[in-house]
């Protein structure tokens, strides 16, 4: 040990200098591959959202049909990046990555109603843990080549480097990161920032909140209830695409249909809804996530009918991600709720947004600095009152199924450590003494 202590600092510094060349070369490849998908999805995604509605409806099932024909054809079984960094030995290479890659472009550009990100961060996952085989890099080692496609995938899509750093840990379990992931998770995350900023030209949008009061408890408490608010907005989505599936499987099985005419009827059920809501709530609503950023009115059940979309579009088998919707309702949600509280709807929907991310994820830490990197340092506390409010209302749900669970959030909830979410037996605690019968704080 007294020798160790001099030697561990040069083992350190060799082991950072490994992790920055791994993670540089996982960032530029992933980051460009990531931004490569986008600039291909803004373009296509620019051409279907000029169609008149009609068009639109005519494209949704046929977007529908494709995604089964390319999903359920080449089904690969692959598991999420998620769990596959929690998989033991060697993650599994994901060969159909490409067909999915092409099935979350038809979603999107055809009118689902769904992410960039799940998808972005599956194909990031699949070339990091290709790189590691390549590279002989050990097994046990991969989890961390997945995380760092992880932020990489993150830091492309948001321009949020910062955030991508601790997301693509914080993601992977409730009350537990993994501190030895970091450092090459961040590097990662930069290196795909940097190439999408500097060489491929991709465009972020940051938000400014003008006008911003002198600090108000009163204010911090009406922003604390809107992330509560938001929260449930959260818990809400969660429980939408876990019916949403149940649903549309009970229906396959009544009416014996094949599994890839699913997303096809889900495409149909969305092309009949454009006969009552506007075309808002189809593909990644970006613009009434700007609407809403911007302090416009977006209608205050807006929220709802975008959960309703994705709920149709994910239950029904397309293709796609959940980070980008719980984006646009929790800002949706914080618009409309904020005139109810008396705040101004631009505050509003910024701590919105967060506080369904800090929820829906249960990535309280990489909400708060996602707010920073969006919006700057100026709704710093309120933003952190909005993310915590929302992270604990919630519970013990989740939009990412494979994300383990290490510490209950409530003392009165009792739950097997280092169980998915998705497998997790979550009950009361007893709130009684054994010996009196009394009720009892557990601590």
């Amino acid at each position: 040990m007294n020798q160790m202590k001099y030697i561990e600092p040069a083992v350190m510094f060799f082991t950072m200098i490994v992790y920055v060349a791994v993670a540089v070369l996982i960032g530029v490849v992933a980051g460009t591959t990531v931004g490569l998908f986008l600039k291909a999805l803004n373009f296509l995604s620019g051409k279907t959202g000029a169609l008149p509605v009609p068009y639109k409806m005519l494209l949704l099932p046929v977007g529908g049909l494709l995604n089964g024909l390319l999903l359920y054809k080449m089904k690969s079984g692959a598991p999420s990046s998620i769990a596959a960094v929690h998989s033991e030995g060697e993650p599994p290479f994901d060969r159909s990555f490409p067909a999915k890659y092409l099935a979350a472009l038809i979603t999107l550009v055809s009118g689902g109603s769904a992410g960039k990100f799940g998808p972005s961060a599956h194909f990031a996952g699949s070339l990091a843990t290709w790189i590691g085989k390549v590279f002989h890099i050990q097994p046990f080692l991969r989890a961390q080549l997945i995380v760092c496609g992880i932020s990489a995938a993150f830091a492309s899509l948001f321009g949020a480097p910062v955030t991508a750093a601790v997301f693509g840990l914080e993601v992977l379990a409730i009350g537990s990161i993994r501190h030895q992931f970091l450092f090459p998770s961040a590097v990662s995350g930069i290196a795909a920032f940097e190439v999408n900023k500097r060489l491929l030209h991709t465009p972020y949008e940051y938000f400014t909140i003008h006008a911003m009061p002198s600090f108000s408890v009163l204010l911090l408490l009406k922003v604390a209830a809107l992330g509560m608010i938001c929260g449930l907005a959260g818990w809400l989505f969660v429980e939408s695409i876990e019916q949403g599936g149940r649903l549309f499987s009970v229906v396959r099985e009544k009416l014996h249909l094949p599994f890839f005419l699913m997303p096809c009827v889900g495409g149909m059920l969305i092309a009949v809804a454009l006969l009552i809501f506007p075309a808002d709530f189809l593909g990644l609503s970006l613009p009434l996530l700007d609407k809403a950023m911007h302090g416009g009115h977006v209608g205050f059940f807006a929220f709802l009918w975008k959960i309703l979309f994705v709920a149709v579009t994910l239950g029904s088998g397309f293709y796609g991600g959940t980070f980008t919707p719980q984006l646009v309702i929790g800002s949706a949600a914080g618009n409309a709720f904020a005139g109810l509280l008396g705040m101004n709807p631009v505050l509003g929907a910024a701590a919105g947004m967060l506080a369904v991310v800090s929820a829906a994820s249960n990535t309280p830490v990489s909400a708060v600095l996602l707010g920073y990197e969006l919006y700057g340092h100026v709704t710093g506390m309120y933003m952190l009152a909005a993310c915590i409010a929302g992270y604990l209302i919630i519970g013990h749900r989740s939009v990412y199924r494979d994300q383990l669970v290490y510490d209950p959030k409530s003392l009165w909830v009792q739950l097997e450590p280092g169980v998915e979410l998705r497998k997790e037996s979550i009950r009361l605690s007893s709130g009684t003494s054994n010996q009196t019968g009394r009720f009892h704080l557990p601590w």
